[in-house]
């Protein structure tokens, strides 16, 4: 099995095979139009813009699961996106990345790249670990995601290689993209 078994509706809803992706190096995230986060939409779309003629592409999933950060409509979401960040990678459809809805996507990512921890040593890291610990301990426990921007960096042949969590800033997977391409 690999990402390509599965499909999700493009931000216009139409049905969309990742199958289309086979042979790229592809960078799958949940993403949010209102989180703190946010703003890692200039630097995906930086990443996408020097690598995409190299063979990466990026799929951003709205999710609304974490503190109702992406309340908008497919068509808020592209605006939104659009106006602040250029983004111009492929954009989907909100989706649920945890719990008994998550898409089946995203039941496959996090089964092959479990949470392994936030990496406490910064202090995006220290602070995201103590917010959930404190108002929404039930997100720490399992392999779900957690939050907002969680990447999984897949191969050329559709099998997940790495999960960056949140507070990972897209430009620090440069190398290990570039290993890949």
């Amino acid at each position: 099995m690999s990402i390509y078994s599965f499909q999700a509706n493009n931000i216009r809803g139409q049905e969309v095979s990742l199958e289309q992706y086979e042979g790229k190096v592809v960078l799958i995230v949940n993403t949010a139009s209102k989180c703190g986060f946010t703003s890692q939409y200039a630097d995906l779309q930086k990443l996408y813009e020097k690598y995409r003629d190299q063979g990466l592409v990026i799929l951003g999933f709205p999710c609304n699961q974490f503190g109702e950060q992406e309340p908008g409509s497919s068509e808020d979401v592209h605006t939104f996106c659009q106006l602040n960040y250029g983004v111009s990678f492929p954009l989907f459809e909100k989706v649920d990345v945890r719990g008994s809805e998550k898409h089946p996507l995203f039941a496959y990512v996090t089964e092959q790249a479990p949470f392994e921890g936030f990496d406490l040593n910064q202090s995006a890291g220290k602070t995201l670990n103590a917010f959930l610990q404190e108002k929404q301990p039930e997100l720490l426990p399992g392999d779900d995601i957690k939050w907002n921007f969680t990447k999984f960096l897949v191969n050329r042949e559709g099998k997940v290689v790495k999960r960056f969590e949140s507070t990972v800033d897209p430009l620090d997977l440069e190398p290990a993209v570039k290993a890949l391409l």
